[in-house]
């Protein structure tokens, strides 16, 4: 059994929560780059997580405000897992990836560290992409800041947009 180990995010998982939502202070914004919103559909976005396991690691979110899944409506559910599909093909374009972690953190015995808005978690893995700086060292090494992942995601993002000529 392989481990994707990040006790760093304990730190942020007990820390005092902000009032508000992350999320919907995000989309309400219309400054994408700053809040990392790489991508809005008609009823879910995708956004760069500021915590992540991994380069590249990024949030699929529905615009709605709900804690749980089966709270969205089918075209809601819909759109969330095209957009999952739209950030595979981005990170697969943009990082070359050797596979995904994907998942739902469902409740705060889950791990959820925003427990109110539902959203899923799309993490880039390599081979090899764990090493003993994290364990020994109390370091991850993260080795883009999150604008150039932003700015890298973001053109692959558009790039499968354009229509075909």
């Amino acid at each position: 059994m392989k481990r994707l180990w990040s006790p760093w995010r304990l730190e942020y998982l007990k820390a005092p929560k902000k009032d508000g939502c992350i999320f919907c202070e995000a989309v309400q914004s219309n400054q994408d780059r700053e809040n990392l919103v790489l991508w809005r559909g008609e009823r879910a976005f995708l956004i760069l997580n500021r915590f992540p396991y991994n380069n590249g690691h990024l949030m699929v979110v529905p615009y709605t405000h709900v804690p749980s899944l089966e709270d969205l409506d089918t075209p809601t559910l819909t759109e969330l897992m095209l957009l999952l599909n739209r950030s595979l093909a981005a990170l697969r374009t943009a990082m070359q990836p050797d596979g995904f972690n994907i998942g739902a953190n469902l409740g705060h015995a889950a791990g959820a560290g925003i427990e109110d808005h539902v959203h899923l978690h799309v993490v880039p893995r390599w081979s090899g992409d764990t090493n003993f700086m994290p364990i020994v060292g109390d370091v991850r090494v993260i080795p883009q800041t999150w604008l150039q992942t932003y700015d890298q995601l973001k053109a692959a993002l558009e790039e499968q947009a354009r229509p075909e000529a």
